[in-house]
């Protein structure tokens, strides 16, 4: 199995704070800025930041659902780590300064993936569908946070 990796990255008018502050509240932003490929949408524990357990549906494609628990972490300043219980699957926001009252947010998801035909097909097509979806999920985002 090799490890595949979707990266998507956006600058956001607003500071690096508030667009943390939003991404790690899952009670309320997070929820909202959610794309349609998202569903099941629930936070059974915490609910801002570390020590979150949130679940969701996230359909990539009509055929591939994932059934995500994720656990969160804060591990240093700017980041927060979501790890998936129901898989290898672990994605990373990075929120950092871009310059006076803007801010770039990065998401970086990694897993083990197939192996053989179907895991040169997913290394080859599922990092730019994912990116697809996080790309819209920073737009939403961005839309909520530049009120």
């Amino acid at each position: 199995m090799a490890q595949v990796e979707a990266t998507t990255e956006r600058v956001i008018a607003a500071d690096a704070e508030t667009v943390f502050d939003a991404l790690a509240d899952y009670k309320e932003t997070r929820g909202k800025v959610l794309p349609e490929h998202f569903s099941e949408y629930e936070v059974r524990e915490g609910g801002d930041g570390e020590g979150t357990l949130v679940h969701w549906k996230l359909q990539a494609t009509s055929k591939r659902i994932r059934d995500c628990l994720l656990e969160v972490t804060e591990p240093s300043d700017g980041r927060l780590v979501e790890k998936d219980r129901n898989s290898s699957m672990v994605t990373t926001w990075t929120v950092t300064p871009a310059g006076e009252g803007r801010s770039r947010a990065v998401v970086t998801t990694v897993w083990n993936g197939a192996g053989g035909i179907g895991g040169f097909f997913e290394r080859t097509f599922a990092p730019k569908g994912l990116a697809r979806i996080y790309d819209q999920l920073l737009a939403n985002l961005a839309a909520e946070v530049e009120k």
